[in-house]
Formats: structure tokens, C-alpha cells, sequence
């Protein structure tokens, strides 16, 4: 197993460094400790996001788990840089290829289920589920969305394929969650390319519109491309773009300032309507009201109606 990184303390080394329980615990009044789960402690002026935290709660709590167990589910996610929105980060997660004795603490949740030895790597020194066992397991244990979001990741790396995934799924036929793992399966796509077009695509997908293309280009009427675009509908005539915070930064050139970037994308999106496109934009709050989305589309399908196509072309992402 990993020694913990200097981020965290634990009480043996501190003890060992001679410091004395009764200053820890005044450490932890004074606000120099934060206590990370028994026994381990953060420094207070160490900053760390929801991910890095749960990474050092797994390091701090492996040693105390059977040398069978190896970590799973959202912490072998966190493991393996995957997003894990919607997902609770309180327990560490393993599994025990064991038939039966899971059990759940404060700080732990430990999983008994088939776990065959290519589906375990080893990463940093620890053992956990490979990349398709993980999106498998979190499939049938977290929200749809949720799951589509973290598969989604996964499959855009091009590390592991949708087949890799389903074949991962197989020991759970007839557990609970089943069902709802390969509904979440079966809407997996690659071509999203973050957690809020993956939300967006489950959104869309509850509004009774048509299926969009994905990471579509568009060319103009002399074959030059004028961008790709978050999801296409064709026939509508239709852009939709969700406009995350993120998305103008990631395409930043040397010497360009987030502000060179959004007039960029103006520029895009005004050539693109001038070839006939409508375009509809969403945020990360619009998100949790779909109708809003839904009535956005929709006002722009009913622009074009009765319009004819859009100039130029139109290259499908695979």
C-alpha cells in the first residue's frame, strides 16, 4: 500500500516525532489539524479540492483493510482521474472477491463481488479495479446521470471501448442495479468531451426531441471549416452549445487572454448563423431546469422552419 503523502499526518508519526495526544487534540481545536478519519489528520493551511481529499482518505484508510481488498467504485474512479459529479466522496470504496460480508462504516464501504485478475492494476502502488470494472460498478450503483457523466470521461480517453465496459458489467446479471447499469451502458458516447455536455445529452434526451449529432463540424460554402459544434440537429437546422466556464479557456493560445477567446467564439457562432444555422446556448445552471433547455431548442427549430437548409457542409465526429 501507498504511504500517505505529506498532506496528511498520522497519529504514529506524529507520536513518534514527539509530539503528545494532548497537543494533537489542541492542534485540532486551534485549527492547526483537521481530522481527515481517525488516526489522520490534515494540515490546516493545506488546500486541497474534493478529489485530492478523498485521495488521501483512501491512503489513510488502505492500511487498515484486508491486503485482499482493492479500492473501487468512485475512489478507483477519483484513482483514475475520472470526473465523479454527483457522486458522494464521504467513504473510501473497495471490493473483496468474496460471495457475501460487505459492510459499511463512517470512513468505509466495503463491496463483495466477482473480481477477476485482469479487471485489478496497479496505479501509484495501489490496487484497484481496472478502467471498464469501475464505470461498470458505478453504472449500477449512482444516479444515470452520474454514471453517464463518469463514462463518458471513459470512453473519451480511448483507453477502454464501450465493449470492454458491458463485458466488465457481466457478473452483476441478476444483482440489483443491473437493470439500471445497462440502461446507462447503452447511452454511453465518447464524443462528449466534459461532465456538462454529458449532463446535457441526458437532458436532451428527456425532452422528446430528436437525437443530436455530436462534436459535428460545419464548413462554409467554400469547404473551410467554421468550427465544431456540441450538438447538431440537422434537420432542425439547429446548433445547440452548452456554455460552460471552462470552454473558452481549454482553446487559449499563447498570448491570448480569456477575453480574446469569447470574442473568438462570437465570431464563430456569427458565422455560423450566417449560413443559415440557428444556435441555442445553455449554461451549467440551466442544466437543473431542463424545460428551460427544451423551451430554447424548440423556439429555435420553430426560427427555422420553413427556412432552407443552411449553407455549406456538415462532417460527423465517429
Amino acid at each position: 500500500m501507498a504511504e500517505p503523502t505529506p498532506h496528511a499526518l498520522r497519529r504514529r508519526d506524529a507520536l513518534a516525532r514527539g509530539y503528545t495526544d494532548s497537543e494533537i487534540r489542541t492542534l485540532c481545536r486551534n485549527g492547526g489539524l483537521r481530522r481527515l478519519r481517525p488516526g489522520t489528520y490534515l494540515r490546516d493551511r493545506t488546500e486541497l479540492d474534493p478529489l485530492q481529499r478523498h485521495g488521501e482518505l483512501i491512503r489513510a484508510t488502505l492500511p487498515g483493510v484486508s491486503s485482499d481488498a482493492v479500492v473501487s467504485h468512485q475512489s478507483a474512479a477519483v484513482l483514475h482521474g475520472l470526473p465523479v459529479w454527483g457522486i458522494p466522496l464521504d467513504r473510501v470504496h473497495v471490493t473483496r472477491d468474496k460471495t457475501g460480508g460487505g459492510r459499511r462504516t463512517r470512513h468505509l464501504h466495503s463491496h463483495s463481488a466477482p473480481l477477476p485478475a485482469p479487471e485489478v492494476v496497479v496505479r501509484n502502488g495501489i490496487r484497484l479495479t481496472s478502467l471498464a470494472r469501475t464505470v461498470a460498478d458505478l453504472c449500477r450503483t449512482v444516479s444515470f446521470e452520474a454514471s453517464v457523466a463518469v463514462g463518458d470521461a471513459a470512453l473519451h480517453t480511448a483507453l477502454v471501448s464501450p465493449e470492454e465496459v458491458t463485458d466488465a458489467a457481466a457478473y452483476a446479471a441478476g444483482r440489483p442495479g443491473y437493470p439500471a447499469a445497462l440502461r446507462a451502458l447503452s447511452f454511453l458516447d465518447g464524443r462528449s468531451e466534459s461532465v456538462g455536455e454529458s449532463r446535457s445529452r441526458v437532458v436532451v434526451a428527456s425532452l422528446n426531441l430528436p437525437t443530436p449529432d455530436l462534436q459535428a463540424s460545419l464548413l462554409d460554402v467554400d469547404g473551410l471549416l467554421m468550427g465544431r459544434v456540441d450538438f447538431l440537429f440537422v434537420e432542425a437546422g439547429v446548433v445547440g452549445e452548452f456554455d460552460g466556464k471552462v470552454k473558452y479557456g481549454k482553446y487559449l493560445r499563447d498570448g491570448q487572454d480569456p477575453g480574446d477567446a469569447v470574442f473568438a467564439e462570437k465570431q464563430r457562432e456569427d458565422r455560423i448563423r450566417d449560413t443559415g444555422w440557428e444556435v441555442a446556448r445553455w449554461t451549467w445552471r440551466d442544466l437543473d431546469t431542463p424545460h428551460a433547455i427544451g423551451a430554447r431548442l424548440r423556439r429555435a427549430m420553430q426560427r427555422h422552419a420553413g427556412r432552407p437548409r443552411p449553407l455549406g457542409a456538415v462532417m460527423r465526429a465517429h
